[in-house]
């Protein structure tokens, strides 16, 4: 009998997604799955969509939007399955996708997560995250973000894997996971997965990437893709990433890379290029300077928590310094390629 993988679904507010979603799994080859929904506080009918259409699903419902960490650590803790699926509810899942996925990561008892190859829907072969990229300041970005699939079908290492559809070991995050918590609940939403593959590494395990678990994903269906709520959340969390993982000389080092980044997301900004000049065709690019401000005072009034956090992450460090900057070397970004990327 094939092992049970037990799929968690955050929803907020998606029930025009949750039927394509649902009904890829119903196709999986790997078919023995438990299907976990969390709904946090949906206003248009979701629960009551996934109870009369899917009574077989297990729907847990928040009764208000707790953010994303927070209904993935529902789902986590309500699962029985030795692997986790963390499934954004605006995917579609090819049939084999979950048995490639478990096909890898079985591979190596240090691969505590599989990444799958996310392709944009409606697009052409145009991928949308394929693993993670991360850089010197705690911002990430999807690895091969708009470029097309052809180039990311080899079997391989990645740094981590996108939270929008992946495979992972429950054992790998119960032992990364913090006091009650495996998401960081802090966060709400966006940097979830870069904060737990910096805490996967420093633990010593291992994320493989699959290209022949393929997904296709609507991109933000749930948010703007350029909001300034995205915008803040994005920028605010990934000097908590840095706080919570990286050794004093990142931190040091990161400071300066933030501001070549800015300097890059300036020109992006006045040139259009980039996620920021995405953002300030839709806003004010002096809105873009305040969300900036308001992030970092924000993370500032944060680090008390943060750096309590830090402590119990470090108890867990099993590399060395050395193999952290193999990592960065291995898997990072430069300032102005994420500056310039969308």
């Amino acid at each position: 009998m094939l092992p049970l993988v037990s799929v968690v679904i955050p929803n907020w507010n998606g029930k025009e997604y949750l039927r394509d979603c649902i009904a890829s799994l119903g196709e999986q080859t790997h078919n023995n799955l438990e299907i976990i929904v969390v709904d946090n506080a949906s206003k248009d009918d979701s629960v009551e969509y996934l109870q009369k259409n899917f009574p077989e699903i297990i729907v847990i419902r928040h009764s208000k939007n707790l953010g994303f960490g927070a209904a993935n650590n529902t789902g986590i803790r309500a699962a029985r399955g030795k692997y986790i699926m963390m499934l954004n509810n605006d995917t579609r899942l090819e049939p084999k996708c979950i048995e490639e996925l478990k096909k890898s990561i079985d591979k190596d008892e240090k691969f505590g997560a599989c990444a799958s190859k996310i392709l944009l829907e409606h697009e052409n072969n145009l991928v949308d995250v394929a693993g993670i990229v991360v850089c010197l300041d705690g911002l990430s970005i999807g690895r091969g973000r708009l470029e097309s699939g052809d180039n990311f079908n080899e079997e391989e290492e990645v740094f981590f894997a996108s939270d929008c559809a992946c495979l992972y070991r429950k054992e790998m995050l119960e032992d990364i996971g913090l006091t009650n918590e495996i998401y960081d609940e802090d966060f709400f939403a966006y940097a979830d997965e870069t904060d737990m593959g910096w805490r996967a590494q420093l633990a010593g395990w291992k994320c493989i990437y699959n290209p022949e678990a393929v997904v296709y994903h609507r991109h933000s269906a749930s948010s703007s893709n350029y909001s300034p709520f995205k915008a803040f959340l994005v920028e605010r969390n990934r000097i908590w990433v840095a706080v919570k993982s990286f050794p004093v000389s990142f931190l040091i080092l990161g400071i300066f890379y933030t501001i070549l980044r800015y300097f890059y997301q300036a020109f992006g900004a006045l040139t259009g290029k980039g996620a920021a000049g995405k953002f300030t065709k839709e806003a004010n690019k002096f809105e873009l300077i305040k969300i900036l401000i308001k992030a970092n005072i924000s993370a500032l009034l944060g680090l008390p928590k943060m750096l309590k956090k830090r402590r119990e992450i470090m108890k867990k460090k099993r590399i060395s310094n050395r193999e952290l900057y193999t990592l960065l070397k291995r898997f990072g970004i430069g300032a102005r390629k994420i500056a310039l990327k969308e």
